[in-house]
């Protein structure tokens, strides 16, 4: 292998750069060229693509979103958009790319190892919900940043006795709103794994008003309401004060933790190492605090869960 490139894909994600700058400087570290594709799949169709050195990487480690930018095409989709695609690949002699996203970005490599081209996919995405890996790239991150929020809020709804409604991302997923209301001792969170009892939310709260207790955070996932319809429905049924906060798109950006930058580094160099042993069309990942790897079909096969264990854990000890 003489040359690989890298690229972004979908929705960005803390800790991408950590991963950008583990495939660049690993692959230098091998003597090997390497390419970044700007804008992802759509950058990759129109030839955005640009040769990347040491300096290229310097000072990203630290950098929230992705240096390379992203985007989703539905140009890539189509027969003809994939067939350019790999053609001007080849025609800078790129024998192979790593794809740092989540699923969409996944089955976009998919289609360009069916090209002749050799891909491994490192998963990054906030929402932690890629198959066969116990951490994503940007979920670390993202947690924490739902948790500060949570301790903020708890702060004015503890001075003002109110209940309050915090919308997190997750619209198929509800790993972050489990972690972060979890983590941050929220008195319900509801997420779209699971239906949730309105009656045992208002329960909850009245339990809490029994024992003195004058304020509670509600943390919702956006798959299974908005804040501010749920907002209303407590108000309606309990006559209890009750504000929203939705958090939108600052749980993507920030700074990275350590654990995503570490994360992002290992898997980073990790896709590197597989491809130049001729691997291909597999995703990278952590397990057992191992970086492992696995056929990108599997991971299309698999349906990531959330951990019931956890979801019980939180019930139990919000009472």
């Amino acid at each position: 292998m003489i040359k690989i490139a890298v690229l972004t894909s979908g929705g960005d994600s803390p800790g991408m750069n950590a991963a950008i700058r583990g495939v660049v400087r690993r692959s230098i570290y091998n003597d090997i060229d390497v390419y970044g594709i700007y804008h992802g799949y759509h950058g990759l169709i129109n030839n955005d693509i640009e040769k990347l050195e040491m300096g290229s990487v310097g000072d990203t480690i630290h950098r929230g979103g992705t240096i390379l930018h992203t985007s989703r095409s539905e140009e890539f989709r189509t027969e003809k958009g994939q067939e350019q695609g790999a053609q001007n690949l080849k025609s800078l002699g790129i024998d192979g790319v790593v794809v740092i996203g989540g699923d969409g970005s996944f089955k976009g490599a998919e289609k360009l190892s069916q090209h002749g081209i050799s891909v491994m996919g490192v998963p990054g995405t906030i929402d932690n919900d890629i198959p066969c890996t116990e951490m994503t790239v940007g979920f670390d991150t993202a947690t924490n940043t739902v948790i500060e929020a949570i301790d903020r809020i708890r702060d004015t709804a503890t001075s003002h006795e109110r209940i309050f409604v915090i919308e997190v991302m997750g619209r198929d997923c509800g790993n972050i709103a489990l972690w972060a209301g979890l983590a941050g001792g929220a008195e319900s969170i509801l997420i779209p794994e699971f239906e949730y009892d309105m009656d045992e939310v208002l329960d909850r709260l009245k339990q809490g008003y029994n024992r003195g207790k004058k304020h509670s955070i509600i943390v919702v996932a956006e798959g299974v309401s908005t804040g501010s319809e749920l907002s209303e429905q407590i108000k309606e049924k309990s006559g209890l004060d009750t504000k929203v906060t939705v958090l939108g798109h600052v749980q993507r950006g920030g700074t990275p933790t350590a654990y995503d930058r570490m994360l992002g580094s290992r898997l980073g160099a990790k896709a590197v190492d597989l491809l130049l042993e001729g691997e291909s069309n597999k995703m990278v990942g952590l397990n057992n605090n191992k970086i492992t790897s696995v056929d990108l079909t599997e991971v299309f096969l698999e349906k990531e869960k959330v951990d019931y264990d956890l979801y019980e854990l939180g019930k139990s000890l919000s009472i």
